[in-house]
Parts: C-alpha cells; structure tokens; sequence
C-alpha cells in the first residue's frame, strides 16, 4: 500500500544556539562543539514477503519545512509548541508538501558511525502533583519530589490562540514565588498555543509556575512524567533510622535524574553535563542501585573518543565543554569505571577495550606534570568542601584546602594499582611489573616529602589528605593507627562528628572509617542531620542531594539541588558494609556476606539483583540476639561472616 516515513529534528546539544553568558570561557561557539544546523541521515531497509529488499535512504529527494508547530526547543530553555503552525497529516501518504523546500545535502560530522550501544531515555515513571495553589495571577505547582522529565496538562476552557506558560524550578521564595536564581541563564520555560505537551525537552524541577489558565485547575490536570535511560531497578535498601532512609530516598531520585545517556552532574541549570569526577567513585554506589552496565560501557567510549592525540582526557564526556585542563582525579573514571563494569558484572571487555587509552592518558600525565615522583598537577582540588562561612561556595582558608599533590598523587597511585590488575588480567607481565613499580616509586616519594612524622599526618593535615594515602595503601605500616587516629582527632571532636571533605575525600571516608573500627563514627555521619551532613539537606526540604553542603545558604550561582557528587562512597558503604554484600569474585560469583550490626541500627534490610541472581541480607536486633536471614542465587557460593563477640565466625555456603 502506500506509506510515509518523516522525521522531526530539534536543536540538539551540539547545535550550538545559544552562547552561555556564565562560562564563556567554556561553551562560546569557539570552545564547544559544534556541528551545526539539525541534520540527520536515515537507512530504512524494508525485506518484504517475497525476500526482495529495498532501501530508502535520506537523499536528494526529501522535502523539509521549518514551519512546523515546534517553534523553539532548547534542553536549557525550553520548548515552545504553536499549534497555530500546525501541518495536518504531514507524516501520512497523500500529504501534499510540494510548499516544502527541497533538502541541503551536508556532511556528517566525522569520525566512524556507530550504533548507539544503550537504552533509550524514556518515561520510566509517572508522578501526581501533590498541591497546586494561586499566587497572584499564575497557579503554583508542587510536585511533592525533585525530579527530571517533563510536565503534561488536561486543561479546558481556553480560547483559539491562548497562551499557556509554564516555568520550572527546584526551589520556591519564601513567599512561594518562583526561585529560579540556580538556574542561572536557564529560561527552563515552555509555552504552549493549543497543546499541553512538549515533546524535544526535560527540565529538573520540582516546582512549577502556571500562567494563562481560564478555569481553575487541579492536581489531577497534571502529570509529571519522570525520564531517565531506561534500565533495571536492582537494589533496595532500608534500615531502621530516619535520616539513612531519607538519604538513601534523596541518592536513588539524584542517581537516575542525572542518568541521560550520560552519568551528568545536574539536570536543571545551563550545564547538566557529563562530569567525570562526580563519578569516579560513586559509580560503584550507583551500580548497586541500577543496572548501569550498558550506560558506563558507553561513556566510556565516549572518554576514548574524546581523548586527545597527546593522551589528555577532558573533564566533561562527551566534550561538549571542550575543558582539557588535566587532573588525575576528575578523567581517573577511565580507570575506575572499567573496574567497576568488571567487578559488578563480570565484564572485562571495557578495560580491554580502552587500556590502550588509559595507559595513554597515565603516561601524559607522568610525562608532563610529574616531578620527582610527585603527580603535581590537581585542578579542582577537594571540590565544594564545607567552607568556612556558609554565604560560601569555596573555602579560602588555606587550613581547610587540601594542597594538590596530596590529592593528584594519591589518585595517581591508586590508578596505576588498578592498572596493574589490568595487566596481570590481560597477560601484560611487563605492563604490571611497570606500574607496581609507578605505585612503588610515587608511594616512596610522597611519604618522603608529605608525611610528617612526628605529627603523624600527610600535608597539610586535612582529613581528606590524611585519609587518601590510607584507604589507597601507601602508609608505612607502623604509622597507618596514629594517621587513623589524627582523622578521628579531626572529624570526632574537632568537628563533632561532621564532615569536612570535598568530592575527592568523600570518596573514601565512610569505608576507611569503619574498617579501622569506628562504624560508629561513619554512622553518626551518615545519621547526623546537622550542618553540614546528608541529612542536613534532607531537614532543610531537599528530596535530591544538593550540589553543596551549605546549598540552602549559599551563593545561588552554584547550588544545584539535584547533583550526586557529594554521596562520595555512602551508597557502597550502605550495601557492602551495613547490608554486608559484596563481590569475591566478579560478577558475584562468590560472595561475600559480612554486615556491620552498629551500635544504633535496630535492622538493616538489603538486597541486590546481581548478574548472577538475588542476594539478600537482612539483619535486625532482638533484645540480645542477632538475627540474620540470607538468600545466595543458585550456582554461586559465599564467604558468610557471622558477627560475634570477638569480631566473626566464617562459614561457607553453598549454591542457593
């Protein structure tokens, strides 16, 4: 019979149509990328019954219009639909578009064409408005939840050609008016003329501004449609204390609100970008959560595409930002991401795949910034650690910044040991002898240089600097309890059991804690919900987690309500220290069971669906018993750490 096939094309990312007046040292048409006006190329094979076969591609022969009734539609400003400019049937057999202009053949923008190896983004939830209310001439919307996607109405009683406008933000005034101050120069707004659904946008909001209305609207006109890249929910996780929960609550809605085939850092402002550092921990976290396999094998092609012919990696993926300042910690998800797809799913095709890239990426960094043994070179430092007031994004107290080789160097060991087991795993016996010896060499160098013996701490003697050489191993063995004990100084009673780590030592806090025995200091953190602590934000309304500490009080310019840097390793601490599970082989082959029962936690309630099957662990306190019910999949076995009196009696279990 006859057929159609059309398309629609928006604005995309990288046509570039607006000039960021905030960073125009970042995303001026100059320093981003670029390709152009929309364009698109389509092979459509058709088999048809007789096993004939017929291609039809994207010539010369297509039509095109700019006259269609999607007028603007920006990811940072928004989507405007006129329904005015409706075309009719234009995608049916039959439709007469002899007023279309003829297509411009273009080239593509280079570089090899591939399919996309991911899910798509979609809808994966639908969300009711919990209140809605008039202020002054517009109608306010409260979503009840943080979250990502778009905003959908059932409106009647408008006229031809009305207006309906429609602005998101996260925050509210406290005369309930609009705050979209974070959102910098982020219009976040959609119009629409005789249609209530965009089609090209998502905005990160959980309030919203209605205006143009006629009748008197409900919450039952609205939905709001929740996107992320549709992937399998695989963890759950629950104990019994408020805030943890709460937390854990705001981490899940965080984690999947900056999932857009991409891991980016905030979905709200005129940013939303794929930050490298935001994730070179947290990914293992995440992965509990959701099953980010096929998202993290894809950035990191996208890591290798972006590298540069010297070996320097960008901190943004893909380099929309072309932001080549090099560090070790923000790019070293290279390495780090690869070992997490290994040891979550058993997939070692990723550090196949990219070894060659990141060993590249090591050498330049050697090559160019190392001195003596020393990474020099950090750009970012302990990133948003609490500042000393809280009007403050970055603390200018030099007490409180943790120097840059006491960040870059440590990383920089820590990436060469994984890429030592890189080596070993492929069969590269001189690649791992090569950089056991980096480790070696730094390791000796630093403590040469930046451990001061007498005081008993690294540098100067932030907790961060204090506690990155330890959880990566290069304390010499007789000094590991005094540099222990300096950070429990710190952290305990110079801060009251808050923390005072950036995105950098965050990353390690909670587990080195609790495996040099004060869980019950990483609880009180993890429990706390004073400033400044997950559970600050959770009191102060936050249904995200906040791109600062002090993200209520703060300079506007830089308080993302929706950013997951600052969960460091808690999600890994929660699932393999509270709950116990974690890998002894990849891909939890066998497993590990070993639950931290803390003084102050009447249960713990944990499950993961690992690529092997269903674990379980879930413990609660009964008077003075400790009750443990446990679920190992079939054809896996585990190391069962049963807690005692005197630390853990192990035993072994079999398949199921």
């Amino acid at each position: 019979g006859d057929n159609a096939i059309g398309v629609v094309l928006a604005g995309g990312r990288y046509t570039a149509m607006r000039i960021d007046t905030v960073h125009p040292q970042w995303t001026g048409l100059n320093n981003c990328l670029h390709f152009g006006t929309p364009r698109m190329i389509l092979q459509l094979e058709v088999i048809y019954n007789d096993g004939s076969k017929q291609l039809i591609v994207s010539d010369e022969s297509w039509k095109i219009t700019n006259r269609g009734p999607i007028r603007t539609a920006n990811e940072f400003d928004g989507e405007t639909y006129d329904g005015n400019f409706c075309l009719g049937r234009w995608n049916e057999a039959g439709y007469d578009e002899s007023q279309w202009m003829k297509v411009e053949l273009v080239g593509g923008p280079g570089g090899k064409l591939t399919a996309q190896p991911n899910p798509n983004i979609r809808v994966n939830e639908v969300l009711k408005p919990v209140a809605i209310f008039k202020k002054g001439d517009k109608w306010m919307l409260d979503m009840g939840q943080n979250m990502v996607g778009r905003l959908v109405m059932n409106v009647t009683e408008q006229n031809y050609g009305d207006t309906v406008v429609l602005r998101f933000s996260e925050n509210l005034y406290p005369d309930s008016t609009l705050d979209v101050r974070n959102l910098r120069t982020a219009e976040a707004t959609d119009r629409f003329i005789l249609s209530w659904e965009p089609t090209f946008i998502y905005h990160g909001f959980r309030y919203v501004e209605i205006s143009g209305l006629r009748s008197t609207p409900t919450v039952d006109d609205f939905q709001g449609l929740v996107m992320y890249d549709e992937m399998p929910l695989t963890g759950s996780f629950e104990t019994s204390d408020e805030i943890i929960n709460a937390v854990y609550h705001n981490a899940l809605w965080g984690i999947r609100g900056n999932y857009r085939s991409m891991p980016t850092d905030c979905p709200q402002r005129d940013e939303r970008m794929g930050w490298t550092g935001d994730h070179t921990t947290g990914c293992y976290g995440e992965s509990y959560i959701f099953n980010n396999q096929q998202l993290y094998s894809k950035w990191l092609f996208d890591g290798e595409d972006s590298q540069a012919q010297s070996g320097s990696i960008p901190e943004v993926w893909p380099p929309y930002w072309m932001n080549y300042t090099n560090n070790m910690t923000w790019p070293g998800v290279f390495v780090t991401a690869a070992d997490m797809l290994y040891t979550r799913f058993g997939d070692d095709k990723p550090m196949r795949q990219h070894y060659d890239a990141m060993k590249k990426w090591l050498s330049f960094m050697k090559e160019k910034y190392m001195v003596d043994g020393i990474m020099t070179k950090d750009t970012y430092g302990d990133w948003c650690m609490p500042p000393e007031s809280l009007e403050m994004i970055h603390s200018r107290d030099p007490n409180r910044i943790t120097r840059a080789p006491a960040i870059s160097t440590p990383y920089y060991c820590h990436l060469c040991g994984k890429m030592a087991d890189y080596a070993a795993l492929l069969g590269y016996a001189d690649d791992e002898a090569y950089f056991k010896n980096e480790v070696a060499n730094s390791t000796q160098a630093y403590n040469g240089q930046y451990l001061d013996r007498h005081a008993y701490r690294y540098a100067n003697n932030t907790v961060t600097a204090n506690i990155l050489p330890l959880a990566f191993g290069m304390v010499p063995e007789d000094f590991k309890d005094k540099i222990f004990d300096n950070i429990v100084e710190r952290t305990e009673y110079e801060l009251d059991g808050h923390v005072s780590t950036g995105v950098a030592g965050i990353q390690h806090l909670m587990r080195t804690l609790t495996d040099y025995g004060r869980g019950d200091l990483a609880l009180k953190i993890a429990s706390d919900d004073t400033y400044p602590s997950w559970g600050y934000m959770y009191r102060h309304g936050a249904t995200t987690i906040w791109e600062l500490w002090n993200g209520n009080t703060a300079d506007p310019s830089m308080n993302s309500g929706n950013h997951v840097m600052l969960l460091g390793d808690l999600i890994i601490w929660e699932y393999e220290y509270l709950g116990g599970i974690s890998a002894l082989e990849p891909g939890y082959g066998k497993i590990r069971l070993k639950p931290y029962p803390i003084d102050g936690l009447d249960f713990v309630n944990c499950s993961y669906n690992s690529v092997s099957g269903r674990i379980e662990s879930n413990w609660k306190r009964n008077g003075n018993r400790f009750e443990w019910d446990i679920v190992i999949p079939a054809n896996t076995s585990a190391e069962v750490c049963l807690p005692t009196n005197d630390g853990y009696a192990i035993q072994s279990l079999g398949s199921g």
